[in-house]
């Protein structure tokens, strides 16, 4: 204890936040784990309540982030790290050709419920695939260098990944509509 006081005033909690808290304490794996999962929480619970036409508006011009590309392009990321390059499954990419990168954020056809759905699934993989992983240590292949990666560094990389993408979803719901929140 250092003899502060803490601050009496804290960052409001977002309405209706029903999020686990991470583990203050606790082994490495869970601990990871954890703290991604509160981030894909975090993600949901910056999009629940907006009726479809406003998850899918660019809301912050010239740019062309909206939360329904964002939840496209978290799908895609899930299916990526977990999915192909850790558990080497033959699979297409989602939102994705070389002809065509952006189709994430470029190209929001389709049902918005139908990508939020998509990107649950992607998440429950990823759970198992870590879940049945022997440690953190057991490595998967980047398809970009033919290199191994851990899952401990996939684990670190998705949780920087949302944590940035999280940021992006309170300036786009706060411009939708006025939410703020941690």
């Amino acid at each position: 204890m250092t003899g502060q006081d803490a601050p009496r005033h804290y960052a409001p909690r977002w309405n209706g936040d029903s999020r686990s808290p991470a583990p203050a304490v606790g082994g490495e794996r869970e601990t990871l784990g954890a703290v991604l999962d509160w981030h894909r929480d975090t993600f949901a619970l910056k999009c629940a309540g907006l009726p479809p036409e406003l998850l899918s508006q660019r809301a912050i011009p010239p740019s062309t982030l909206s939360l329904h590309g964002l939840v496209r392009h978290l799908a895609g990321v899930e299916r990526w790290w977990f999915r192909i390059q850790f558990a080497g499954e033959d699979l297409p990419l989602l939102h994705y050709s070389d002809e065509d990168p952006d189709q994430d954020f470029g190209v929001l056809d389709g049902d918005v419920d139908e990508a939020f759905a998509l990107w649950r699934a992607e998440c429950t993989h990823s759970r198992r695939i870590t879940a049945a992983a022997g440690s953190l240590e057991e490595t998967g292949i980047r398809r970009r260098t033919g290199e191994p990666i851990s899952l401990r560094r996939i684990l670190i990389d998705m949780i920087a990944e949302y944590a940035r993408h999280n940021g992006h979803a309170d300036l786009l719901r706060e411009q939708l509509d006025g939410a703020t929140g941690v």
